[in-house]
């Protein structure tokens, strides 16, 4: 399965579902980051860490291990 550590920068992908548990997958839902909302990928660090998405009209940074818990439509 894809996920938003694989989009490309420019890419506007959707949410399928969250992986990972307790505090960290509540974090990312706080975040906005839901099943079904939609993430366009703005920019990714040189060395891939973080990335630069924007979610629900706000920008967000997110790390690359965070980024791997979110499955792609």
């Amino acid at each position: 399965m894809k996920t938003l550590k694989d989009a490309k920068i420019g890419e506007t992908v959707t949410v399928a579902k969250l992986n990972g548990a307790g505090a960290v997958k509540r974090r990312i839902m706080d975040m906005g980051i839901t099943k079904g909302v939609e993430i366009y990928v703005r920019k990714v660090a040189p060395l891939g860490d973080p990335i630069e998405v924007t979610v629900r009209g706000y920008e967000l940074s997110l790390r690359k291990a965070d980024a791997e818990m979110i499955e792609l439509a």
